[in-house]
């Protein structure tokens, strides 16, 4: 935000104060031309002649914006304690602390202006940032109404105001006032915003209007200009839309954003050294998240004789088992959380890391700051998000030939490089689904249990649409949803009826510890997957549950997953092109109960025969395809697609 800093008295006769006005004179000029280094340079040198409080608030504001943080938040700091009612002082400081990923301090500091002291706008905008940024939505949602008392027309607020209705999970409301933040117009934010907007929509099935949206959203698209840099959703395209080239088109553009801000080091030259290859391995999911699960036994497996493995986490400390199995997984686990993304780079710059692999891309915490710095000499994306990054600076993707076909790399920014078997890792060493009855989770016993177990965002009139023909052909059967929000249950059960299905034909399955998850994912007849972006992890949890999952494979990366999934595991018949064979499937499925149990008896045996469940098989493979990556590297060679090789399908 812009802050009205104060002009410092005028500089009378005083000699020390002549000079001083001097300095600030060149200060401003600097900052005009948004030098801060050098601004706050010459307000610094106006502080140091003078003890006028503007000098020193213009220096903590400069240094603020000269990427300065931890100095800046120590001159705020000294202002406040000389003068306790100073406003200016605690948001300056409190935006510096926020800087430094210190939220709770900042807001420690903002609340610690004296009580009589008037809250200006900046001071409320200021305070529920910084509740937000520490999960204090509750807290936050009244003091952007404050900020917004004082003025309305703020479009950031608005939307940071939809961001803690986000999170707090009412996702209705949340794209309200996303919506309002759009047509009160975000400048260069407007694509990012509308993605997002999109995004709440259908988080909260509210179909017709994620329709608008997207049909807002993807005019703007259509109407930006080719390989130009601007803040765009990646993420909701990559999920939502189903063409591949205009998903490359939006990646392409946040990367050349990020790009555009984060300038790369001096390139480090890629050397055959005769040690282990260094890997990092970079993400702020080191916790309980779907990241982890899927990859901790595959970095328990890792060769250390030939890798070092480091962990970079910039994520939050959950303190969960599997926080703790991700420490105790690698070699070195080094905290990265609090860091500027400069810091991040330096830091694995300084460990002479040869191949960095984001495990982000453009989701929600996004590392791609970090990567377009070039730390490491060889730059790699895989497994966090579903698609193409986009980035120049990241020189491949790890996919898989169901997943990646090299007849598609027209859709990727990168070069792919293939695993031989499904890109996804999987946990052999999970916890199995505990024995558990209908009862146990408020299903009926004697019921077809159509299981579709999505995130809200993936279901669309289009797939609930087929879902409920699929009830109409099967008048036993009973659909099951996650009530993944506070909108999602009333929203789909008036979809439902809107169609002729009665709220009977419809079960809510509430959020659960991933145990409970599994015992009661297993419980289901059939999984009915979703398009255009398909259940990932979920899906590798219902074949590890052995429960049959039909698929409709498409043309982007979020639609093919699945099927890898389903191949890896010898159950291609299960994967469909079009919507009437995806119908007809499941119809089959559900009249012959003999083909259901033979389809389980044999994913059951894929938890230890087959590839689909080996992490121990995966650490070589994707061992092998590293070694492939560097040999070209150190090399000189330029970055090329990787298909699969013969020898890592027998590895």
């Amino acid at each position: 935000m812009a802050l009205a800093l104060p002009n410092p008295a005028h500089p009378g006769a005083s000699r020390e104060r002549a000079r001083a006005h001097r300095r600030w004179q060149a200060g401003q000029a600097h900052a005009r031309r948004e030098q801060w280094p050098l601004a706050a340079s010459e307000f610094e040198q106006a502080s140091g002649l003078h003890t006028d409080p503007a000098y020193a608030l213009a220096a903590a504001h400069a240094l603020i914006r000269a990427g300065r943080t931890a100095e800046a938040a120590r001159c705020a700091q000294r202002i406040r304690q000389a003068d306790p009612r100073s406003a200016l002082a605690c948001t300056l400081e409190s935006h510096a602390l926020l800087g430094l990923g210190r939220a709770e301090e900042a807001v420690a500091c903002l609340n610690a202006l004296p009580a009589d002291v008037p809250r200006d706008y900046d001071h409320q905008v200021s305070l529920a940032v910084a509740l937000q940024r520490s999960r204090r939505h509750e807290e936050a949602i009244p003091v952007f109404f404050a900020a917004l008392a004082l003025k309305m027309d703020d479009a950031l607020s608005h939307f940071r105001l939809g961001m803690s209705f986000k999170d707090l999970g009412l996702k209705a409301e949340a794209a309200e006032c996303v919506r309002t933040a759009v047509l009160l117009g975000l400048d260069t934010s407007d694509l990012a915003a509308r993605g997002q907007l999109v995004f709440l929509e259908r988080e909260a099935c509210r179909w017709p209007q994620a329709d608008d949206a997207m049909a807002g959203l993807r005019r703007a698209v259509r109407a930006a200009p080719d390989g130009v840099a601007l803040e765009t959703g990646a993420f909701a395209h990559a999920v939502l839309v189903d063409d591949p080239i205009e998903q490359l088109k939006v990646a392409r553009h946040y990367a050349l954003h990020v790009e555009s801000l984060y300038p790369p080091l001096t390139r480090r030259v890629a050397r055959t050294h005769g040690g282990r290859l260094r890997i990092g391995y970079l993400s702020a999911d080191f916790h309980q998240h779907a990241t982890s699960q899927l990859m901790a036994q595959m970095l328990e497996c890792h060769d250390r004789s030939a890798f070092e493995v480091t962990l970079f986490s910039n994520g939050p400390d959950d303190r969960s088992a599997m926080r703790q199995r991700m420490v105790a997984s690698s070699e070195h686990f080094d905290e990265l959380r609090g860091l500027s993304f400069e810091a991040m780079a330096q830091r694995i710059r300084e460990l002479e890391i040869d191949i960095l692999v984001d495990l982000k891309g453009a989701t929600h915490d996004t590392l791609l700051p970090v990567l377009a710095q070039r730390p490491a000499p060889l730059q790699v994306t895989w497994l966090g998000f579903p698609g193409t990054t986009g980035a120049p600076c990241i020189d491949y993707l790890i996919g898989d030939p169901v997943l990646t076909p090299l007849a598609d790399t027209a859709h990727f920014g990168e070069k792919i490089a293939q695993l031989p078997h499904c890109y996804q890792p999987n946990d052999a060493g999970r916890a199995l689904p505990q024995p558990s009855t209908r009862a146990d989770w408020n299903v009926p016993e004697g019921a077809l249990l159509l299981c579709g177990f999505h995130q809200s965002y993936k279901i669309s009139a289009a797939v609930f649409d087929q879902w409920c023909a699929l009830l109409h052909a099967l008048p036993g059967a009973v659909l099951w949803l996650l009530r993944w929000n506070a909108n999602v249950q009333a929203a789909v059960t008036a979809a439902a009826q809107a169609r002729g299905i009665g709220a009977e034909r419809l079960a809510f399955a509430p959020l659960v510890p991933l145990q409970e998850h599994l015992s009661r994912l297993a419980c289901a007849d059939v999984f009915l997957d979703a398009w255009p972006c398909n259940a990932h992890t979920t899906a590798g949890e219902a074949l590890w549950c052995g429960v049959p999952l039909v698929t409709l494979q498409g043309a982007t990366f979020a639609q093919r997953v699945a099927s890898s999934l389903l191949h890896t595991a010898g159950l291609d018949e299960l994967i469909t092109a079009d919507t009437d064979t995806y119908r007809n499937t499941v119809l089959a499925l559900a009249a012959d109960p003999a083909r259901r149990e033979r389809i389980k008896t044999h994913l059951v045996a894929q938890r230890s025969a087959g590839p689909l469940f080996d992490g121990r098989r995966f650490a070589r493979d994707i061992e092998q395809l590293y070694r492939r990556m560097w040999a070209r590297c150190t090399s000189g060679a330029r970055p090329e697609h990787l298909p699969a090789a013969a020898a890592e399908a027998t590895s």
